[in-house]
């Protein structure tokens, strides 16, 4: 396997623009909070580091991961809101709810990108185990909060200078 034991979340500083003008919403899921909320700080560190102000970003809580498409919307409704970072973790279980959750999220997370034209950005683990919920939440695997709140700002980015 090709992530074994390397770190997917290290970018070039140098090569991300600056976010001192950007509004970034996140929006969290409570459920798997452990999983949840280090995705949280790793995605405000980077928002951060990238020249995000602090005033600038958004956080809202949303029940569980399902919640995350509805959440979004009303987010980037907000017309001085940039793009969005919808965080989650959906963790197999030994019934198809698993897979209901995670197809509707992702789906739901990018039909609201398309509807409002901004960047709505994917953040939900959707783990086998909880060891690789941990892995990917700031373990060996690194933090997938900062990669998702990279990829909201070279969007956000992206849709500027166009």
């Amino acid at each position: 396997m090709a992530t074994v034991n390397k770190n997917l979340s290290h970018y070039d500083k140098d090569s991300i623009p600056n976010g001192a003008d950007f509004n970034i919403g996140i929006v969290v899921s409570e459920w798997n909070e452990s999983i949840t909320f280090n995705l949280l700080k790793g995605a405000k560190e980077a928002l951060l580091e990238n020249g995000v102000k602090e005033e600038n970003i958004h956080v809202h809580y949303a029940p569980g991961s399902f919640e995350l498409p509805l959440a979004s919307q009303w987010l980037l409704e907000k017309e001085d809101i940039d793009g969005v970072v919808a965080i989650g973790s959906v963790i197999q279980g030994d019934t198809k709810h698993f897979d209901f959750v995670c197809d509707a999220t992702a789906q739901g997370v990018k039909d609201v990108g398309l509807k409002y034209n901004k960047p709505a950005i994917f953040c939900v683990l959707t783990d086998n185990t909880m060891q690789q919920a941990i892995d990917r939440s700031g373990g060996i695997h690194g933090n997938k909060g900062i990669e998702a709140a990279i990829a909201c700002i070279k969007m956000v980015h992206l849709k500027k200078s166009i």
